[in-house]
């Protein structure tokens, strides 16, 4: 018996589909978060000004991860309405490292407008962050939208999967930090650290799809494999952008990561080159980036073969993301879905 044939869909058409089904969750739920943190977790996520005025718009970014939990629960045969607390929780605590991370990096923009640490300050921002992180806890231990009068009729098989992946993100984040200050970083150290940072969280959406959807052992180890694929691959191409992206497009300064001297993946594999161009890149990042040095230093990282290092990863990641989804035997209208978010996250602008 042949199979069916599903079209491709576009990637936008599943992110609005199930962007669609997560806002008004995510709102109920962020609108439970007392008036101190609700007021800088709204901004945040683009739904009004630093004066509570709402703002055009879906803001709040792509909502990608979310996407991934409610398409694998579909996928093994569940509803996605199911899945949905896990799909909240997972959008928190995605904002809640993006708050964080933007504190310890310093950046000022985010989204094209000011981050939430620039309008209300460093340690405002950071209780926000603190608070979104919480509420991802609570709305998944109780189903519901995470108030203190919610019935807890949740279910909490879920946390200890959403705990493990939150504590891989801090190793992450905290290894990032730490490659700032170091000499030399090798590359398959960077690999795990973006693995943590960036992947982990990726894995766990997939992780709670797989389990709200009712997905077999074996499709849940695909499923993970593929986000955890996925996950590395988006974070590679955030480099890219982090160095080569157009402001205009991607909402943050121009040559941000260069500035903060980040070890990233691209910046790391230039490093490891051996090339005479990686060498004038490690003299160069002996010390702060001076601004008209940071054009020259985008250069010595193409030239050193970074650029390139990371596209070749891209497509590998891609390659074996979609041979995971493929052997995980998901329903045909999820499983188009998914492929198409993975062809996002391996090739997109912002």
């Amino acid at each position: 018996m042949t199979e069916p044939v599903v079209a491709r869909p576009c990637a936008a058409d599943v992110l609005t589909r199930t962007r669609d089904l997560l806002d008004p969750a995510l709102r109920r739920a962020v609108g439970t978060l007392p008036h101190s943190m609700r007021r800088v977790a709204g901004y945040h996520f683009g739904w009004w000004d630093a004066r509570e005025r709402p703002v055009g718009g879906a803001g709040g970014g792509k909502a990608l991860r979310p996407a991934f939990t409610l398409l694998a629960a579909e996928g093994a045969g569940g509803e996605a309405t199911a899945a949905l607390p896990a799909a909240v929780a997972v959008e928190l605590v995605h904002n809640f490292s993006l708050i964080h991370d933007d504190v310890m990096d310093g950046d000022r923009v985010r989204r094209h407008r000011p981050t939430a640490w620039a309008v209300f300050g460093r340690a405002q921002a950071i209780l926000a962050g603190d608070s979104l992180l919480a509420l991802a806890f609570a709305v998944l231990a109780t189903g519901t939208d995470g108030g203190p009068d919610s019935a807890a009729d949740g279910r909490t098989d879920g946390v200890p999967v959403l705990a493990g992946h939150v504590q891989s993100l801090l190793d992450g984040q905290s290894a990032d930090l730490d490659f700032e200050e170091r000499a030399e970083v090798g590359l398959e150290a960077c690999v795990r650290m973006a693995e943590g940072k960036t992947a982990a969280l990726f894995r766990c959406a997939c992780a709670l799809g797989a389990l709200y959807g009712g997905a077999t052992p074996d499709q849940s180890v695909l499923l993970k494999a593929y986000g955890e694929r996925v996950g590395l691959a988006f974070q590679i191409v955030d480099d890219l952008l982090g160095i080569w992206g157009d402001p205009a497009v991607t909402g943050k300064a121009v040559h941000s990561d260069l500035r903060n001297r980040k070890k990233s993946l691209p910046v790391v594999a230039a490093l490891a080159s051996g090339t005479p161009a990686g060498a004038a890149l490690a003299a160069l990042y002996r010390r702060p980036v001076a601004e008209p040095d940071l054009a020259r230093a985008a250069r010595l990282v193409e030239e050193a073969g970074g650029r390139a290092w990371s596209l070749a990863r891209v497509d590998g990641l891609l390659t074996e993301a979609l041979e995971s989804l493929r052997a995980a035997g998901l329903t045909p209208e999820a499983a188009a879905g998914l492929e198409a978010l993975a062809r996002l996250a391996a090739d997109r602008d912002r």
